[in-house]
């Protein structure tokens, strides 16, 4: 029994031996199997002006490369800059990448191209590229004051510093003051080739394409991962565009305008709606426009409607439904948090204003301009009333029992300002008031008679 036992217990000893070799030898080619992965590099391109579209397109970039398990993530680069805000936003995403950023820059990275360049990990360039001018300029390439400069030096320093480049160096692309020897001459901002580039630590290396570059970091097993448009991306990186906007915003005007001078409910407004529909939707995925902020625009649209068809005149309600159509369409171009704008720039909120103004403004010009062709056209011509009804032919609007009215006295039935509604004899009537406002329940008396309207003056007590 004894023998039997030592038998059993040998046994279990050599199970439990094997066991934890095969383990062992498991975990090993695991971690050789890991070893041999080759490097994911995953690549977009960024060739095109810095503004909410190729914002978009590093964000869902950089968000692919997470989900892919990348383990660098390159940007393809050619741009001469664009707006300093989304410049900002993307450099800070790539600052707080887990996965190391690489930048190719392909001929050009200037102005905020240059900012986000500086703050990945490693930058290449392709021979005669250049990185640098980071002026803030207007759009007719104009510097702009010295508060604007003042901070893009500032992130133009602390990017660097973040990323281990001179920020002194960084700070001279933006500031044509700062003189550094060796390196620039005082009034004139930095701009590296790309030999300049990689002396003063810039770059790591010139190559001609990404393969190149890779090989040239010493990465010969690697896998690229291309970053696709979806088919939804490309209409919404389409609907953002700025000048798209601004067009959205004249059709949505003019359909207003243009349904206004019409009975019913026709094309126009559907236009109009759809203009709407295309203009806040994308927006809205992208985080920009809030619920609150697309409220206030159908909240002005439906005052100025009220003014126009239930009050008389225009007074409080269609200023105010105008200025929440305006604030509804700007905010929802601004990447503002609730009620905090702390992390917007003066230009972005400036452009927004002026994208939405400007196009008001031609869209009311266009409306009027386009409603006076088309019913003098020969095509549309007939939709309106071309002939005449002369006085001395016999036609008149008059009517004998206006006239008469002449001196009666009667109330305000609605506040005046100037036109509105007055009761006279028990009955409504249209009137105007001949001096400034004349509020409701007022006594007035009629003065005149003109083409079939009546002219009132508030009677003194």
């Amino acid at each position: 029994m004894k023998a039997n036992h030592n038998v059993r217990l040998l046994g279990a000893i050599s199970f439990l031996i094997l066991f934890f070799i095969f383990q062992g030898a498991s975990v090993v080619a695991q971690s050789a199997d890991d070893t041999v992965r080759p490097t994911r590099v995953y690549v977009f391109e960024l060739k095109e002006e810095i503004a909410e579209p190729a914002w978009h397109l590093t964000r869902n970039s950089l968000q692919a490369a997470h989900d892919t398990a990348a383990d660098i993530i390159l940007i393809h680069m050619n741009t001469y800059g664009g707006a300093l805000a989304t410049a900002d936003s993307i450099r800070t995403a790539i600052l707080q990448s887990k996965i190391p950023v690489w930048v190719f820059i392909d001929n050009n990275a200037a102005s905020a191209g240059a900012l986000i360049s500086i703050a990945a990990d490693s930058i290449y360039m392709r021979p005669g590229a250049n990185i640098g001018a980071a002026t803030v300029v207007n759009q007719t390439g104009e510097a702009l004051p010295d508060k604007y400069q003042s901070y893009m030096r500032s992130m133009m320093r602390s990017t660097a510093e973040a990323s281990g480049r001179n920020p002194l160096i960084a700070e001279g692309m933006v500031d044509p003051r700062i003189s550094i020897p060796g390196i620039s001459d005082s009034g004139k901002v930095i701009t590296f080739t790309a030999s300049e580039a990689i002396k003063y630590g810039f770059c790591e290396g010139t190559a001609n394409s990404v393969p190149e570059v890779l090989t040239n970091a010493g990465i010969t097993d690697y896998k690229i991962i291309r970053y696709e448009l979806s088919f939804t991306d490309r209409i919404i990186r389409f609907l953002v565009n700025p000048m798209i906007s601004g067009l959205l915003i004249m059709i949505i005007i003019g359909g207003i305008y243009f349904e206004l001078q019409t009975p019913g409910i026709g094309f126009p407004i559907a236009a109009s709606i759809l203009a709407a529909l295309l203009y806040f939707a994308p927006l809205y995925v992208e985080g920009l426009a809030a619920h609150w902020e697309i409220l206030l625009f159908v909240i002005g649209v439906v005052l100025i409607a009220v003014e126009i068809f239930a009050l008389p005149g225009f007074g409080v309600a269609g200023i105010s439904g105008i200025a929440l159509v305006v604030a509804g369409l700007v905010l929802s171009m601004l990447g503002n948090v609730g009620f905090d704008f702390s992390l917007l720039h003066i230009d972005d909120i400036v452009v927004a204003l002026f994208t939405v103004i400007i196009a008001t403004f031609g869209a009311l010009v266009a409306s009027i301009y386009f409603s006076r062709k088309l019913f003098t056209s020969r095509i549309f011509g007939g939709l309106a009333l071309s002939s005449t009804q002369d006085k001395s032919a016999g036609f008149t609007s008059a009517q004998s029992s206006y006239t008469d009215m002449l001196g009666r006295q009667g109330v305000a039935r609605t506040v005046l300002r100037p036109a509105g509604k007055v009761l006279i004899d028990e009955q409504i009537f249209d009137a105007t008031a001949e001096s400034g406002f004349i509020d409701k329940d007022t006594p007035v008396r009629v003065t005149r008679y003109i083409n079939t309207q009546l002219f009132v003056r508030k009677i003194s007590s």
